[in-house]
């Protein structure tokens, strides 16, 4: 896959952007705060419709505007070229369009665009809360399996729904006969859910093994295993047993939303126990492998975008990366163009960003 161009209008601090991209490398330097990591969230939106920083839309319109525009077009693996229309507005639910054709909703708009987004703090990933590597599973998992989308939604909502239940039984204990409904199908939906996270952290691991090996100069051997509160088959078993639980603490303690994913050298923990440098390369052989898995899914590869990464690793760990970039379209800001960055592999693309204002260099 490749991203051909992007146009934005009052979005972040650029006015208007057209930018031409290179089918290999791009590289965007600047100074910080000009907007080079806006060029890349207006990209990542394309991919998935929202902002890799959790951002709101209103907060990525323009200020003193009440409207902001992204565009791209893609060039897809059989030749036909996609465009992608998001259109932000305050205050209203945000419309998208592909091809000119408004979608009903956003999750629509998963599986055209397969990006991978590493940023310096994803090099924490390993070490920080559950909650983001649950993230990092879901992010990838929605962009390659359009059941598992819809299977997450539908098991958020009933999440959701749940625990407003669990809480309002305080107040109306005469409810609770209503929580084997929601408990059905909270069971139904994450039982699918825990089943396609172990399978793709199943083949994720010989991937991710066999990076890690090279990145630490082949002297750890890395494994990964999937981490339920629940195996599949005592979903509902353990659910029951945890309904006063649940009820005490107005939230359910039982399901995938509690999983996580263990990393292990010579079956040591490393999210506890591990350096900062082995928590590192593991993040960074876990971003890698993203772009294995993303090729064998889909038969296409992805657009790696780099959001200053490179100043965070140390020369082997930027070495490695780099040398891992061949054949893929990658986009990657900087804040300058050093003789490392020069004269380590070959730039296609500059493009330099002062102040919302984006230029070409030759």
């Amino acid at each position: 896959m490749i991203l051909q161009s992007l146009d934005l209008q009052d979005f972040r601090n650029y006015t208007s952007l057209s930018v031409q991209f290179d089918r290999n490398t791009n590289i965007i330097f600047g100074q910080n705060a000009q907007g080079k990591t806006n060029i890349l969230e207006a990209i990542y939106m394309s991919g998935v419709s929202k902002s890799h920083k959790g951002s709101r839309d209103a907060e990525m319109i323009r200020f003193g505007c009440e409207e902001g525009h992204i565009k791209t077009r893609i060039l897809r693996n059989n030749d036909r070229t996609h465009t992608v229309d998001i259109h932000l507005k305050k205050g209203r639910k945000k419309g998208i369009a592909i091809n000119r054709v408004p979608i009903r909703t956003s999750s629509d708009l998963f599986g055209l665009v397969h990006l991978i987004f590493f940023s310096p703090e994803d090099l924490n990933i390993i070490k920080n809360a559950p909650k983001l590597r649950r993230r990092f599973i879901d992010l990838e998992l929605c962009q390659l399996d359009r059941i598992y989308l819809s299977d997450l939604n539908r098991y958020n909502k009933i999440l959701m729904q749940r625990g407003q239940l669990l809480k309002d039984l305080y107040y109306h204990p005469d409810l609770k006969g209503t929580l084997d409904v929601w408990d059905e199908q909270l069971v139904e939906y994450g039982t699918r859910i825990i089943e396609r996270r172990m399978k793709f952290v199943e083949e994720l691991s010989p991937v991710i093994k066999e990076l890690h090996f090279h990145i630490s100069g082949e002297t750890e051997k890395l494994s990964v295993s999937y981490e339920c509160s629940t195996e599949p088959r005592f979903f509902r078993e353990k659910l029951f047993k945890a309904r006063e639980k649940d009820e005490r603490l107005g939230q359910t303690t039982i399901g995938p939303h509690r999983d996580d994913i263990r990393f292990s050298i010579d079956e040591v923990d490393i999210r506890k126990f591990g350096s900062q440098g082995q928590q590192r390369t593991c993040a960074l052989s876990l971003k890698l492998s993203e772009i294995h898995l993303v090729q064998k899914s889909v038969e296409d590869t992805p657009v790696l975008l780099l959001d200053d990464v490179l100043s965070e690793l140390d020369r082997a760990r930027q070495n490695f990366l780099l040398d891992s970039l061949h054949q893929t379209q990658t986009i990657m800001t900087c804040t300058g163009l050093d003789d490392f960055v020069r004269n380590r592999f070959a730039v296609n693309k500059v493009f330099e960003v002062i102040n919302g204002t984006v230029s070409e260099k030759t």
